[in-house]
């Protein structure tokens, strides 16, 4: 991937990884994951929060150079 990816992209590219982490954990917490699935389930979960880390990260970095993006902190607490 030679393009640079938006800002707003990697917003919501972050917002979406975030709510994806969350709705996979209370998957796991449930009683509706059959035992056979947990493994896997939780996996999935594993690679959900690994993407969501280097998004954080990417964009942490880009909010060093633009400064008029929210902090992670900020973006992540509002309520949208």
């Amino acid at each position: 991937m030679t393009e640079k990816i938006s800002s707003n992209a990697m917003i919501y590219a972050t917002l979406a990884l975030n709510s994806e982490v969350d709705l996979q954990r209370e998957y796991l917490e449930s009683d509706d994951i059959l035992e056979d699935d947990r493994e896997n389930e939780e996996e999935i979960l594993a690679d959900l929060e690994q993407a969501f880390m280097e998004f954080v990260d990417l964009y942490k970095n880009r909010c060093k150079t633009d400064k008029e993006l929210p902090s992670i902190d900020e973006l992540l607490n509002s309520q949208l």
